[in-house]
This record gives structure tokens, sequence and C-alpha cells, in this order.
């Protein structure tokens, strides 16, 4: 064992990341509560909820690790994660977001800081920091538009009103059914009217300054929509969420599905790989009770409660028979929703340390220009303009164990916009088998991010030890999400608007998790876990929620032994 700066115990690093259980049929029990498919956040928080109350929870993922976006992977000596990056709210005990966190995994997940300026724009020559804090957000912002300190005091406000009407509009998803047409109606009348409209029609209502709207709306990576389509809800949410600055798992981000995992199997529970669903059994075949799933092996499993974290369209219209489609009036709603943005994604490794290659813990946002929609749409005609934005970040730098388990070495990770329809010819192609063509699209796209790289940090020229290129096909193959999206659903203002998109389905013993159910990130697909878990406990979420609420480290609470439910 070694220790961290905090020290938190974290195990070296295995050759290969393998969090969970490998599934066999010989393996599974007959008398679960719950099933939960796919094991990202979602899925796991719901899980360890549950597990929380008495409930026996079996989580089936297809992967050959536990944790969805929040995995780790480890090759050629190195460590990447592939969606966490950095999580805000982690600083104090006692925001919802950390204790959150420290009751699904008994406070065994540990954080480190990021640097105080923890975003760096950079937007065409321009550059552009933000500080930790609201002062030191205040004090960033002033320092390139001295002028508009009253613009940045609405603008903090705003974001504290969005977030304080996000408690009612999340409420909102497990208020009972046939209450919610009601409650929805009463939302309208209590939020701003500014919650749900475009972030440019908002943020250009407070100020007519194009490139301070720019910085404002830099972060608009982290939900994958531009300013001039996404929901101003989901900005302030982000921008929000990370005012008192980044946060890093300490271990790595396969911390988070680790001690998560222990809290499901307290309740005799268990978190299984290589376990692929390939459908959702419906009673009698009508489709309107789910009853259990079949898996790839054709064994069938059965539980009270079926909980889909696999996303809204993979939930619909891959795992659920045509009847329960028909049943939920799924057709019409589909119209109403649309995959987020595909991406790529690079893994690079390095040696030295992050000290020596002088990697910071801040996050990179590169754009070409100020106008984000335009050069997303242009990119879009043509993807080989440049990219509208490149993302870069440096988990060997932020996480203080990182040079522990892999002495010498340093990970950064880059993310950009694609298109899937690059990538669309090879669709029926097998993972590391497509072929010459593919491998040099992939090479070009490697090329270029790694110029935005080169161009930031020049002293990396040349020192690359290793690196691999994910694209849409691999997010698929690995993820299931067939177009290389990892947001789910787009957060534009009509998603927002679709109050079908809640824990509860048509389908009875049928929910839904994760971030179709809430919001898109870690801490938003989290909630929408727990809201999940609530909703499907009903009245018996009360002592759940209350010991949430009231979590303390080196409490564990005890779970609360239920009844079973009948089918």
């Amino acid at each position: 064992m070694t220790k961290t700066s905090d020290s938190a115990p974290v195990k070296r690093a295995p050759s290969t990341i393998r969090i969970g259980k490998r599934y066999r049929a010989s393996r599974i029990d007959s008398d679960y509560d719950a099933i939960v498919i796919g094991s990202g956040i979602g899925g796991l928080a719901t899980a360890a909820c549950l597990s929380k109350q008495g409930k026996k929870v079996i989580v089936l993922e297809q992967h050959y690790t536990a944790g969805g976006f929040t995995h780790s992977y480890s090759r050629n000596g190195y460590e990447w994660d592939v969606g966490v990056h950095y999580i805000g709210d982690m600083g104090s005990p006692n925001t919802l977001a950390r204790k959150i966190f420290d009751y699904i995994t008994d406070g065994e997940l540990k954080w480190a800081p990021m640097d105080e300026v923890y975003d760096r724009f950079y937007i065409g020559d321009e550059v552009y920091e933000l500080r930790a804090g609201k002062a030191g957000f205040r004090e960033s912002i002033l320092a390139a538009f001295p002028d508009e300190g009253a613009t940045v005091d609405r603008y903090l406000k705003m974001l504290s009103k969005v977030a304080q009407g996000m408690q009612a509009y999340s409420l909102g998803k497990i208020v009972p059914s046939m209450a919610a047409p009601a409650y929805h109606r009463m939302l309208k009348m209590i939020l701003p009217d500014y919650f749900n409209k475009t972030t440019y029609e908002v943020l250009s209502s407070l100020t007519s300054n194009q490139r301070l709207i720019a910085v404002l709306a830099g972060q608009w990576g982290d939900c994958g929509v531009p300013p001039r389509q996404s929901s101003f809800l989901i900005h302030a949410l982000i921008a929000k969420h990370y005012l008192h600055g980044g946060y890093y798992p300490v271990g790595g981000a396969s911390r988070i599905a680790e001690t998560i995992i222990p809290v499901i199997q307290a309740s005799g529970g268990e978190v299984f790989t290589y376990a692929d669903v390939k459908e959702i059994i419906t009673a009698d075949g009508k489709g309107k009770r789910a009853t259990g799933v079949r898996m790839a092996d054709g064994e069938v499993l059965t539980a009270p409660l079926i909980i889909s974290n696999a996303g809204a369209l993979n939930t619909y219209e891959k795992l659920l028979p045509e009847s329960a489609r028909i049943h939920s009036g799924y057709t019409a709603k589909r119209q109403t929703i649309s995959p987020s943005m595909s991406h790529l994604g690079m893994y690079i490794g390095i040696k030295g340390t992050s000290e020596e290659l002088g990697l910071p813990k801040t996050n990179f946002w590169i754009y070409p220009e100020e106008n984000y929609d335009d050069a997303v749409t242009a990119f879009m005609k043509d993807p080989s303009l440049p990219f509208p934005v490149v993302y870069i970040s440096f988990p060997s730098a932020k996480d203080p164990s990182y040079n522990s388990r892999y002495p010498g070495r340093s990970a950064i990770e880059i993310v950009a916009p694609t298109t899937y329809e690059q990538f669309e010819q090879w669709k029926d192609t097998t993972w590391g088998k497509r072929g010459e063509d593919y491998e040099t699209l992939k090479q070009d796209l490697t090329d270029r991010m790694l110029e935005a790289l080169y161009t930031r940090l020049p002293q990396l020229r040349g020192n690359i030890d290793y690196f691999e290129t994910s694209t849409p096909l691999s997010t698929d193959f690995f993820c299931r999400y067939s177009q290389g999206e990892i947001y789910g659903l787009t957060h534009d203002t009509q998603r927002f608007e679709q109050s079908w998109l809640r824990p509860q389905t048509p389908v009875k013993g049928l929910w839904l998790t994760g971030q179709d159910a809430l919001t898109c990130g870690v801490v938003g697909a989290m909630i929408a876990g727990v809201l999940t878990a609530a909703a499907a406990l009903g009245l018996r979420s009360v002592p759940m929620l209350r010991n949430l609420l009231t979590w303390k480290p080196g409490r564990r609470n005890a779970p609360v032994t239920l009844q079973k439910e009948t089918a």
C-alpha cells in the first residue's frame, strides 16, 4: 500500500484496471430485489442507495470494468480516466454532491484540489482564467473586463437562483405521475423566466460584450452544447458547480466504482462485468410491466425493480420490446430528443513526472474564435476545419497518488468534437480491426489534437512515449453510446421541457437513472441515481434521505431491512 498526501490508502495500480466481478450464470442468485443495467455513476448510486436500505441489488455491466464514464484504464505503464476529468463542490463535506459521494462510498473516496486557476480559456490569441471561489471568479473576470463588475454580480446571482430552482425542478422528477402535470405548471410560475432560455439569450441580456459572453460560456464543452443552443439551466449548474474550484479523486477515477461496490455488496448485492443485457423482459409480452432481463448467454434474471442506466435511447430503442414502446408512447416522444455531440478522446503517456514536464493542475480549453456556435456549425459541415474546441486535462498532475503508482510517468487526455458521419462506414467492423483507411483518418485527427497540445506546451514536442485515440466507434464498443456521445441526450431547451424524462417510466417496474433522467456530468448523473432510488422506494426512502443528509465521516449507517416486494 502507498500513501497519498492526505494519507488516503491507495492500491498500487495493476497493469489493467478491472473493477467488479466477472459474470458467470453460475454466480447469479435468484432473489434480487433490483436489477441495475449499467454501472455508470447513476446506476452505482442507485444501487448503493437501495443497498443502504437493505435491498439486494445486482448491477450488470457489459464492459470488462465497472464505472461507465467514471472508469479508468491502464496501458503501457500509464493510466487515464475516460470521463471524470474534474469534479466541483468537493472541498466541503457540507455540499450536497460531497454528502452523496460520502454516503454511497462510506467516506472512502478522497479528493485532491486542482490549482486555484482550474480552467484556462484560449480564445484566439487571448488567454482567460477562472480562479476558485466567488471572489476569485469575480477578480478573474474583472482582470480582463474591468468595467463589467455589475454584469458579473448579476450573473453570479442568476447562477444561485438557478441552483435554487433546480431543487424544485429535481423534486418534480419524483412526484407521483398523476400529480406531475400540475407540479410542472406550478414550476413555470415559480422558476425565474431565464431558467430554460438559451445560454446566449440570457448572457446577452446581461452584456453586449461578445468576448465576455464567450468567456462566461467557456465551459460549454462540459455539456457538449454551444451557448446559442444550450439551456441556461445546464450552463448555470456547471458554472455554479465549479465556482469553488475543481477536484480529482485520489487514486484515479476508478476509485469511484471501487469505493461504491463494497456498499452494494454489504446487503448481498454484486456488480458484475462482462454481463451483457440483451433485452428487458415484460410480462406476457404486452409491454406494460418489466419483470426481468435476458442476458447475452440466454440466462433470464428477474426482480421486482428493473433499473436502466443505459440511457433513454438505448433503453427504449434497444432493450425494450416494440409493445413497450407502443404502450409508453415513445415514438412521439422520440421527436423531442436527440443524442449529444460525438467526440474523440486522446490518451497520451510521457516519461517524466508532471513537475518535471511542467504539467499543471489546470484544464485547457482551446477555441479558434469567440463565436462558438458558428465554429461548431462550420465544423459539422466540414470536419477538416479547425476543431471548434479542444479540451486538455492532466490527470497525473491532479492525482497526488499518480507518481507513487506510476513512478516517473505522466498522463495527458485530450477531448475534441467530431461527427459520427466520418466513421459511420466502419460501424459494423470489429474494434481494433477496422482497416487502413480508418487508421489513416484517426492519425490525421490525432496529429491535429497533438498540434493543439504542442502549441500550448511546446516542451512536450518530440517527448511523447505512448498515445492512442478513441473515436465514436470506440465509445460505442465500450460504453454503448452508438454515436460516440458522452453526455447522453442533447442539453438544449427542448430537452428540459420533457416531463417524461424522469425515473418512473410508463412501464411498471422499470425505472431510468443516470444523466438522461436529470442532467449530464458525474454529479448530475449521481443525483439522478439518488432520485431514482427515492422514487422506487416511495415513502420508504425517508430513512435513506435522512441518513444521506446527516451522514458524518466515520459513521456507517446500518441498512434498514425491508419486507421484500412482490412482482
